[in-house]
């Protein structure tokens, strides 16, 4: 299931899985979240309860860096590279990191691969939402090298309005050692507003048509089989493409 880029985008219509032909041939209309709706069923039934990641321990040993307009999440020398796609405020993407995710991190954890993440904010319409604001705060914890840590929590805290700067901040005092003077004020501050807007171009030139998207070698894994939301079938789907 996809989140779809809504109002104002010029592929706004019918939820697509995968990406444009471009990048991926996949078919198949499927319900999702879309633009101007929130972030989808998922994230509408979800309360703004803070959480972390069961793996968390694993998450906070993830290396990340900042590569343009992606972060890059694992070891440099790892032989295989991932791409995903998300929005922080899209249900589908948050299921997709609980399991899917989880098992990809794990395997980046191992030195198998390495993950490069393009944070998409399209879900955003005026505030609407706090696809924004999140990314912003996203791009702050890797100067804190705290990254992989804070996105699984943020994807496992989405609330049912917005994320706000307050709770971007508590969903941050549960991973060790990312509060601070420098990261609460990039979160005031929306230092990495400008980083936010180049992240969401480079999303949109892929050609995605929504999230979440996992490509391996160009071609979109995961989706049309919905192995993504699995982490047991995503391992799977992983291996087959050579991978783990």
């Amino acid at each position: 299931m996809v989140g779809v880029r809504g109002a104002g985008r010029a592929r706004r219509g019918v939820v697509a899985v995968g990406v444009a032909a471009a990048v991926a041939l996949l078919g198949g209309a499927v319900a999702g979240c879309g633009g101007g709706s929130g972030g989808g069923p998922e994230a509408a039934a979800s309360a703004a309860v803070v959480r972390t990641s069961p793996i968390a321990d694993v998450l906070a040993k993830l290396p990340a860096r900042v590569e343009g307009a992606k972060v890059v999440v694992g070891r440099p020398e790892a032989p295989r590279t991932v791409q995903v796609l998300v929005d922080p405020r899209c249900g589908y993407c948050a299921k997709f990191e609980e399991a899917g995710g989880g098992a990809l991190l794990g395997l980046a954890a191992e030195g198998r691969v390495k993950v490069e993440y393009l944070l998409a904010s399209f879900l955003d319409q005026g505030g609407a939402s706090g696809s924004v604001k999140a990314v912003n705060a996203l791009r702050a914890s890797v100067d804190e090298g705290k990254f992989a840590e804070y996105q699984a929590a943020v994807f496992a805290s989405q609330p049912k309005g917005k994320f706000t700067d307050g709770l971007l901040l508590k969903i941050a005092d549960q991973v060790p050692g990312l509060r601070g003077a420098r990261f609460d004020g990039a979160v005031a501050d929306m230092t990495y507003q400008g980083w936010v807007g180049e992240a969401e171009r480079a999303f949109e030139a892929t050609g995605a048509q929504g999230t979440p998207v996992v490509l391996v070698d160009g071609r979109a894994v995961g989706a049309k089989d919905r192995s993504m939301f699995d982490a047991a079938a995503f391992a799977g789907t992983l291996k087959g493409v050579g991978i783990g």
